[in-house]
């Protein structure tokens, strides 16, 4: 009888808190709730948290359920007809036009990111370990045992900061560049060091349409045909001359050259920061709004840049390797036997390819948030109230930016880490 009445009594009770809050739920029983992709109004992202172990295969971005569901319909569909013409771009040879000048102004906020992010680096101290890759943005490194470097469990896993600089702040992978990214897909083993590699972003702007004189590339004009799988491009090959070329970039000949057109937003920029700025508490007011001005056009560059990126990997097919930081950008990866990765020795030395993601193409250095340039050093103790953000976008915040709605619930400004005394009083 005290059994029915303590359960009727429970029943009561959720259905009473169910009334009051709809989002509550017990241990027994989850209620509906509202979505996580946003929360007060943000779009809500939680902090980065890193693989388990390096053996551990990243995580594929599209199913492997969907990717051989996916096989299986273009197996059918090249039994059903082995000869046929390639209609939709970018896989039929020819440039998708609605994202040739999105290229254009990826590699634009490319170039205005490097310039803004050397001034920068200046004036808001950069540290780096000296013995991993765990960067930090403060006049003192933390406190967090998070080295994975060598002799790391001599040092209890503490961090050896030293000064760090802009490629500790972001760092751009190099890929080979492909001239016909249609008809040669791969790289071979033997050409490694024929074919030059460099930043794959920029080499994804160059598939996307951006000319650059330095690397070129092959414009087609008419699709590719594509017979039993495999690639043939009947195009008659002849001599490009003036008239040809600009037939080929039809698409893009009103954007103008993109050498003119980067150094124009560069030498705005340019006078914004005088050369003798070497401390951030040095600066009068005048010199606090440049900076303040700097940082905000660097970090609106920063959001164009990976914004126009990832708008564009959409079309465009990007490959890493599933154990290592290798990039590809292209349909296929490259054929070089150079990983050196978890379980190589079973690939002979190939890359196990899978669909790559932003932060592979654009390795944003996440780091922990300070509030405070000149408080003391973040506590181990206290890790997880303190957030994450890209080195980018604490830098550019500490330099006086907005801070970006994105990263808002990442970098945890709605919580307050205890003291250090106070400690083993919060739950």
């Amino acid at each position: 009888m005290r059994a029915t009445v303590i359960s009727s009594e429970l029943s009561l009770l959720k259905k009473l808190s169910y009334r009051l809050n709809p989002t509550l739920s017990f241990a027994s029983e989850t209620l509906t709730a509202a979505p996580a992709s946003f929360h007060d109004g943000f779009p809500y992202s939680d902090v980065p948290k890193p693989r388990r172990r390096n053996s551990e295969r990243k995580a594929y971005v599209t199913p492997m359920k969907v990717l051989i569901e996916r096989a299986k319909a273009e197996r059918e569909a090249r039994k059903a007809q082995p000869c046929r013409v390639l209609e939709e771009p970018p896989a039929n040879g020819l440039l998708v036009p609605e994202l040739v000048e999105v290229a254009r102004r990826v590699y634009q906020a490319r170039g205005l990111l490097l310039f803004g992010l050397s001034q920068l680096v200046r004036v808001i101290p950069v540290l780096r370990c000296r013995h991993c890759n765990e960067v930090h943005i403060g006049y003192e490194g933390h406190e967090i045992r998070t080295c994975t470097g060598p002799e790391s469990f001599l040092r209890n896993a503490m961090h050896v900061w030293t000064k760090g600089g802009v490629r500790d702040v972001i760092f751009f992978p190099k890929c080979f560049h492909l001239y016909d990214r249609v008809g040669k897909p791969r790289v071979g083993h033997d050409e490694r060091f024929s074919i030059p590699r460099i930043p794959a972003i920029v080499e994804l702007c160059i598939q996307a349409g951006l000319d650059l004189e330095k690397y070129p590339t092959k414009r087609r004009t008419k699709p590719v045909y594509c017979i039993e799988g495999r690639i043939v491009d009947f195009e008659s090959v002849v001599k490009e001359d003036e008239t040809e070329r600009q037939c080929s970039f039809e698409n893009d000949n009103h954007f103008g050259n993109s050498s003119t057109t980067l150094t124009q937003p560069v030498e705005k920029i340019q006078n914004l920061l005088d050369s003798n700025i070497s401390h951030l508490d040095q600066l009068s007011d005048e010199e606090r709004n440049k900076l303040r001005d700097l940082s905000k056009h660097t970090l609106d560059s920063w959001i164009d840049m990976t914004s126009g990126a990832k708008k564009i990997m959409e079309k465009y097919a990007v490959n890493t390797c599933g154990y290592c930081p290798e990039v590809q950008v292209g349909p296929k990866g490259h054929k070089l036997r150079m990983c050196k990765a978890s379980k190589h020795q079973s690939r002979n030395g190939l890359h196990a390819w899978q669909e790559a993601t932003l932060d592979d193409l654009v390795v944003p250095n996440y780091v922990w948030h300070v509030e405070d340039l000149n408080g003391p050093a973040l506590n181990n103790n206290l890790k997880r109230y303190y957030g994450k953000a890209p080195a980018v976008v604490e830098l550019c915040v500490h330099a006086g930016a907005p801070v970006p709605d994105l990263y808002r619930s990442m970098m945890r400004l709605d919580v307050v880490s205890p003291d250090r005394d106070e400690v083993d009083l919060v739950a």
